[in-house]
């Protein structure tokens, strides 16, 4: 049974163009869309004189517009609604749980390319297991267009299986019908700091070394889907400042984190991390063991 694509709709500029991004998505997946408000009163919305029953009310319209705009635009689209009670980021996680995709919007740094992520969508991705979608404003398909067809970047570690990212990737490659670019960074073992005569000839050998290891990390995937036109690149530096510069002109940008069930709060890995806050396309945050 195919599964919906969930979206968080809290009647602001962000939330819209998440729900565009994700009426888009439910379109390619062939499955329906679920639209998710969380009320959270008293706290939501912070307006002086407001009562629980205006709360409801304002949901309820909140939903109904953006239901009725996004059925227009798609159709044959079927859209649910929901509005459970509870703390945003605890209700979005537990929407999640029966979704294959859930997607959040995030406010964009000004005239800057990233993300501001919000303590809701920070919280959010990292209490669910479902692929979750970061969209700015910038992203909305009435800003850009469809942009499907531009290429899916995705981070690989070679010291990770990765492969619930990998099938992330290839799988929104392929139902876009665009080309896929696995990315991966590599510094020098730190030993070689310690080095008095290094030979630049090593530099090269480890660099050659680990281009065979992402290739080789991608092979199965490349047979798996053979009509995704899929390239490498592999870099000496920072992963993440290497993943933000290749989302600029991306469609999509697939990251992993790793499942942390510490109780000592919001647990990001570096790369993630950076390029939440910094990519200049869509981010999905895949986790993984």
């Amino acid at each position: 049974m195919n599964s919906h694509v969930a979206v968080g709709v809290d009647g602001s500029a962000e939330g819209r163009a998440a729900a565009r991004w994700a009426a888009q998505e439910a379109v390619l997946r062939r499955v329906a869309l679920r639209l998710v408000h969380a009320v959270d009163w008293p706290l939501d919305p912070l307006v002086p004189g407001l009562g629980p029953q205006d709360v409801d009310r304002w949901a309820d319209r909140a939903l109904a517009d953006t239901a009725q705009e996004l059925h227009r635009r798609h159709p044959h689209l079927e859209i649910t609604t929901r509005c459970p009670r509870g703390r945003p980021a605890a209700a979005l996680a537990a929407e999640a749980a029966d979704a294959s995709l859930l997607v959040l919007g995030s406010r964009g740094l000004g005239g800057l390319a990233g993300f501001l992520i919000g303590s809701v969508a920070l919280s959010t991705v990292v209490a669910t297991d479902a692929p979750v979608v970061l969209v700015r404003v910038a992203d909305d398909p009435d800003v850009v267009g469809t942009r499907t067809a531009a290429e899916v970047v995705v981070g690989v570690d070679i010291r990770e299986a990765g492969d619930r990212m990998l099938a992330f990737a290839f799988e929104e490659a392929q139902r876009r019908g665009c080309p896929l670019r696995a990315v991966h960074g590599w510094k020098m073992p730190p030993a070689y700091a310690y080095v008095p005569f290094f030979d630049p000839d090593n530099e090269r050998d480890i660099g050659r070394s680990v281009a065979h290891m992402v290739d080789d990390m991608v092979l199965p995937w490349r047979h798996k889907f053979p009509d995704v036109e899929t390239t490498t690149g592999v870099f000496m530096g920072s992963a993440g400042e290497r993943l933000v510069q290749g989302s600029r002109g991306a469609g999509l940008l697939v990251v992993g984190r790793h499942r942390r069930r510490s109780p000592l709060g919001v647990h990001l890995g570096p790369v993630a991390h950076a390029a939440l806050h910094h990519a200049a396309a869509p981010v999905a945050v895949v986790a993984h063991d």
